[in-house]
C-alpha cells in the first residue's frame, strides 16, 4: 500500500497537466501512486497522462466524464486509490519540491491522523509575488495531534481540498465523497472535519496554486452561485444531526455565512436572482443559527442581522451605500499610520547625523549577537558616536541599563532610522527604511550557513514561503554596504544567496570574541548564574528549527539521556530563537536556557555541545570543546530545508543517529576522545579562521572609524589562540 494516492483532475487543463504530474514524479519521496483523472480516452489530457504512465509505473490514469465536474473526477480518483493518505492536486497546480518528504516526516511524528492540513502558495498568473492564505488559519492550531474541538476555527470550509492530506480509511468509514455541483470543497471540507477525530497541521507550503488570469471560476457571474447554499445546507444539516456543540458550530456557521454574504453583496457574481438567493440564505440562517451565536462586529455584523431579519431591501441599500463609500475612500490616503509616515519623511529631509549609529538584532528580540558586540566595542573605541539599539516593546526590559534604545514602531524609532549615518543589523531593517546617500549599512549575519539561505531557498519552496518575496529580499540586500563573514565558506554562500554590490568583511563574528577573551572566573560565574551544579558535566543541547515541524520538538528524551549518559551529566536546553518566547520550564537535570539573553554565555558554561544542524556548532567550535552531532533526520532535513554542504562528510565530532548511540559516546568518553578532537581540529580550520577575539575591533575601526583594511589588527593564527577554559570536570573512561 503506497503512502500517498495523489489524485489530479485534468479537465480543461491539458496544457499544464504535464507540469503538475512532473512536480509529483520529481519528488524525493517516492512511495506514492499518481492518479490523473482524464475526461475521455484519446483527449489531450489523456495523451499527456498516458505518456507519463508509459515512463513511470506509479502513474495510473482513470476516466470521468466532464459532465460529472470536479467532484465526479475526484470521486473517480478516490475509487481507484489504494494509498494510506489521499492528496488532491488540481491539474494546473504543482507540488513544491520536498513536499511529500515533509508530509511523510510530519505524519511519522504525529502517527495516524484523519486530516493533516498544510499551507499553500497562491501565485499570480504573471508570476508575481505569492501569498500564503492558509498560514494565519493554521498558526493558532495546536502543535501536536488534536481533536477538532481544540481548534474550532479549522472547520474545513476555508481551505481547499488540496491543502490537506486525508486518511483514506477515514474517508471510507465516513462515506465521504465530494458533493456534486460547484463549491464542492466547501461541502467536502466541512463534512470531513465534522467526522474527524485526530487532526494535525504542517506549517509549511506543499502546493503552489497558479491563480488564473481570468480569476477563479467560482468568482465569475452565473447561476452556479446558488450551489454555495446547497453546500452550506449540507454541512449545517450534518452538524445538526451530530448535535455539534456551540463552540464548534458557531465558527462553522460564521465561516459559511461569511462566504454566503460575500456572494450576496458582490456586485457582479449574481447578475440575476439576488432576491431569491438572499431569501433562501435568510431561511437557512434562521434554521441553523446556533444557540447563543453572536454576529461579528462592524459592517459584517450588520449584514448578519439583516439576513436574520430577512430584510432584503435594507441589505440592498446597505450594499449600494458601501460601494459608493468605497469609491470615495479609494481616492483618499488611508489615515492609519499617516502621521508616522509624514514624520519619517520629514526627518528624511534633515541632514544625516554623522555621530549616530542604530543597531538591531533578530528583528528586535533584544540586545544580542553581533550587533550587541559591535555596539559594546564602539562605545570603547568610538565614544563620540551615539548608539541606539532597536527592540520590540516586550523586550525593552532586557536591554542593559546603560544602553540607549528605541522601541520598534515608535516615532523615535523612525526618527533615528531616518537620521543615522550607521545602521547595523544581523537580519534586515523594516521594508520602509530608506537607504540615504551617505548612510552606511552593515549586515552582520547571525550564523555560518549550513542550510540554504536567501535566493538559494527558491528551489526549496517548502521553506521559501517563510522568506516571503525574493524581490523584496533583494531590495533589502541592495541597502547593504558591508556584509560580515566569519569564514571563506560563508563568503561564498553569501555571494550566491544574497547577490549585491556590497563589500565582504572577512573579519570573524564579533559575538564570538568572548570565547577568546573570557577566563575561568567568567565561566564559573556564568555556570553559577545558570544553576549548573558544581562538578557536573554541563551538556548544551541546541537543536535547530525544523520547517516541517509546527513547533518546538525536543527530538530527545533529555531526562532519559541524563540517566544513560552518567550521573554527573546535566543538560542545558536551548531551543532555536523562533521559540524563545515559549516556556518549557526546567526540572530535574534539565536547565532550560532558551530565554537566556546571551547564547555566548550558555556556550561558555557548557562542557560539550549536542546539536543537529544548528549554526551554533560553528561558534562553539571556537572554544575547542567536544561537539556531538545528533543526526536522526539528516536525510529529511537535507531534502526539505536544503543544505549548502554535506555535514556528514566533515562533522565537528562524532555523528550519532539514535538516543542509545548518543548516550553511549558520553558514557564511554568517546565524545571527547582523540578521534573527536581530530574531527574538531579539521572543522575549526575550515570554519574558524577569523574568530580570534578581535573581530569587533576590526569592524568598528573599518566601518565606524573609516580606517583602511591594512591598518586593522591582523588575525591571530588558530594555533596561537587560547580559548576560554572549560569547567574543571573529569572525563570518564
Amino acid at each position: 500500500m503506497p503512502r500517498f494516492s495523489i489524485i489530479v483532475p485534468s479537465h480543461g487543463v491539458a496544457g499544464r497537466l504535464g507540469q503538475a504530474l512532473d512536480s509529483v514524479l520529481a519528488q524525493s519521496f517516492g512511495d506514492f501512486e499518481l492518479i490523473p483523472v482524464c475526461d475521455a480516452p484519446g483527449s489531450p489530457a489523456d495523451d499527456v497522462a498516458a505518456r507519463h504512465a508509459g515512463r513511470d509505473s506509479r502513474v495510473a490514469p482513470v476516466h470521468a466524464p466532464p459532465s460529472e465536474g470536479l467532484a465526479g473526477a475526484r470521486n473517480a480518483g478516490m475509487r481507484a486509490a489504494t494509498g494510506t493518505y489521499l492528496l488532491f492536486l488540481d491539474g494546473d497546480d504543482v507540488l513544491v519540491p520536498g513536499a511529500l518528504a515533509a508530509l511523510d516526516a510530519r505524519l511519522t511524528r504525529t502517527g495516524e491522523v484523519d486530516v493533516l492540513h498544510f499551507e499553500h502558495e497562491r501565485v499570480p498568473w504573471w508570476e508575481g509575488e505569492p501569498n500564503n492564505p492558509a498560514a494565519p488559519l493554521l498558526a493558532s492550531a495546536p502543535d501536536g495531534v488534536f481533536a477538532p474541538d481544540r481548534a474550532p476555527q479549522l472547520t474545513g470550509v476555508r481551505l481547499p481540498a488540496w491543502s490537506a492530506a486525508w486518511r483514506r480509511a477515514f474517508a471510507a468509514e465516513q462515506c465521504l465523497a465530494f458533493p456534486r455541483g460547484h463549491f464542492t470543497d466547501v461541502g467536502w471540507g466541512g463534512l470531513a472535519m465534522l467526522g474527524a477525530e485526530r487532526v494535525a497541521v504542517l506549517r509549511a507550503v506543499a502546493v503552489r496554486h497558479l491563480v488564473r488570469r481570468q480569476g477563479n471560476r467560482l468568482n465569475l457571474p452565473g447561476e452556479h452561485h446558488a450551489d454555495l447554499l446547497d453546500q452550506a445546507e449540507l454541512v449545517l444539516a450534518r452538524a445538526a444531526d451530530l448535535e455539534v456543540p456551540a463552540d464548534r458550530s458557531g465558527p462553522l456557521f460564521e465561516q459559511l455565512f461569511a462566504a454566503v454574504l460575500k456572494t450576496a453583496a458582490h456586485p457582479r457574481r449574481l447578475t440575476s436572482g439576488r432576491r431569491a438567493f438572499f431569501r433562501r440564505a435568510s431561511a437557512l440562517y434562521r434554521r441553523h443559527r446556533p444557540a447563543g451565536f453572536r454576529p461579528p462586529g462592524g459592517s459584517l455584523g450588520v449584514q448578519h442581522r439583516l439576513l436574520a431579519a430577512g430584510s432584503y431591501a435594507a441589505f440592498a441599500a446597505l450594499r449600494g451605500t458601501r460601494r459608493a463609500a468605497a469609491r470615495t475612500v479609494a481616492a483618499v490616503p488611508r489615515p492609519r499610520g499617516l502621521r508616522t509616515r509624514l514624520r519619517y519623511r520629514m526627518h528624511l529631509r534633515r541632514p544625516l547625523d554623522a555621530h549616530l549609529a542604530v543597531y538591531c538584532a533578530y528583528w528586535g528580540r533584544g540586545y544580542a549577537c553581533n550587533p550587541a558586540a559591535i555596539h559594546a566595542k564602539a562605545r570603547e573605541l568610538a565614544p563620540h558616536i551615539r548608539s541606539v539599539f532597536l527592540v520590540e516593546a516586550d523586550q525593552a526590559h532586557t536591554v542593559p541599563d546603560d544602553v540607549e534604545y528605541a522601541v520598534i514602531g515608535s516615532h523615535r524609532y523612525w526618527e533615528v532610522l531616518a537620521r543615522a549615518t550607521y545602521l547595523v543589523n544581523n537580519a534586515n531593517f523594516a521594508e520602509g527604511v530608506v537607504k540615504r546617500p551617505g548612510s552606511v549599512h552593515l549586515q552582520t549575519q547571525h550564523g555560518t550557513p549550513l542550510k540554504t539561505m536567501g535566493v538559494d531557498q527558491s528551489t526549496y519552496p517548502v521553506v521559501a514561503a517563510a522568506t516571503g518575496s525574493f524581490t523584496k529580499l533583494l531590495g533589502r540586500v541592495d541597502r547593504w554596504d558591508y556584509n560580515l563573514s566569519s569564514n571563506p565558506h560563508s563568503t561564498r554562500v553569501w555571494e550566491r544567496a544574497f547577490p549585491g554590490s556590497y563589500e565582504h568583511l572577512e573579519y570573524g563574528y564579533p559575538r564570538n570574541d568572548v570565547y577568546l577573551t573570557a577566563g575561568a572566573d567568567d565561566v564559573a560565574r556564568i555556570r553559577a548564574e545558570l544553576g549548573v551544579p558544581e562538578g557536573a558535566r554541563a551538556v548544551l543541547y541546541a537543536p535547530t528549527h525544523r520547517d516541517h515541524h509546527s513547533g518546538f520538538v525536543p527530538g530527545l528524551d533529555l531526562e532519559a539521556f541524563c540517566e544513560a549518559a552518567g550521573e554527573d551529566v546535566v543538560v542545558l536546553l536551548r531551543a532555536h530563537y523562533f521559540y524563545d518566547r515559549g516556556g518549557r520550564g526546567s526540572g530535574g537535570r534539565i536547565i532550560d536556557v532558551t530565554a537566556h539573553r546571551s547564547s555566548e554565555d550558555v556556550c561558555l558554561a557548557a562542557d560539550a555541545l549536542i546539536t543537529d544542524y544548528s549554526s551554533i556548532m560553528f561558534d562553539y567550535a571556537n572554544l575547542d570543546r567536544p561537539i556531538v552531532v545528533y543526526a536522526d533526520d539528516w536525510d529529511v532535513y537535507r531534502e526539505v530545508r536544503g543544505v549548502c554542504f554535506d555535514l556528514m562528510a566533515g562533522p565537528p565530532g562524532p555523528v550519532v543517529r539514535t538516543p542509545d548511540e548518543l548516550a553511549r559516546v558520553f558514557r564511554d568518553g568517546s565524545y571527547a576522545g582523540a578521534e573527536s578532537a581530530a574531527l574538531r581540529a579539521r572543522f575549526r580550520e575550515r570554519f574558524c579562521p577569523f574568530d580570534d577575539g578581535r573581530a569587533a575591533e576590526r569592524v568598528v575601526r573599518r566601518v565606524l572609524l573609516g580606517e583602511p583594511p591594512e591598518a586593522l589588527p591582523p588575525v591571530i593564527p588558530l594555533a596561537e589562540r587560547v580559548p576560554a577554559p572549560a569547567a574543571a570536570t573529569q572525563v570518564r573512561s
